[in-house]
């Protein structure tokens, strides 16, 4: 009795807190932590989209117009590609512009008509990455 009453002397009246000591918990703290494929699919980016080609005659021969939707998606900021069916590849200054159709590229007539590209035409169009001069057919 007499080590009891020593032991309540010891400690302050109202203060008989225990205290505990947790072990860190592993799986929630990995559970914070953002997997390497959660990650990946965050930044995953539409490379190139096919869309049909539209003629504008009042766009000059080096330029193209595109949808700002568009636009976003493909990465598109000052200049895009466009591939017709495979042989015939155009480099144009990117208009963005809130007019143009949300899938379709508006391009100059008669660098198309003098390519052989139609109206319409089915085309691949991505940003453009390389040096080459705008509004001329590349090689492909």
């Amino acid at each position: 009795m007499v080590e009891e009453r020593e032991a309540q002397a010891a400690t302050p009246e109202g203060s008989e807190e225990e205290v505990k000591l947790e072990k860190p918990d592993l799986k929630r703290a990995l559970s914070i932590i953002p997997t390497a494929s959660a990650l990946k699919q965050r930044e995953k980016r539409v490379a190139e989209k096919r869309i049909r080609l539209k003629y504008d005659y009042s766009l000059k021969p080096e330029e193209a117009k595109v949808h700002p939707t568009l636009a976003k998606e493909l990465g598109i900021e000052d200049k895009l590609e466009i591939v017709v069916a495979g042989r015939h590849r155009f480099v144009f200054r990117a208009i963005v512009d809130e007019e143009a159709e949300p899938n379709r590229v508006h391009v100059n007539p008669d660098l198309m008509e003098e390519h052989g590209v139609a109206d319409n035409s089915i085309a691949t169009v991505r940003a453009y990455k390389g040096t080459e001069q705008m509004g001329v057919r590349l090689s492909v």
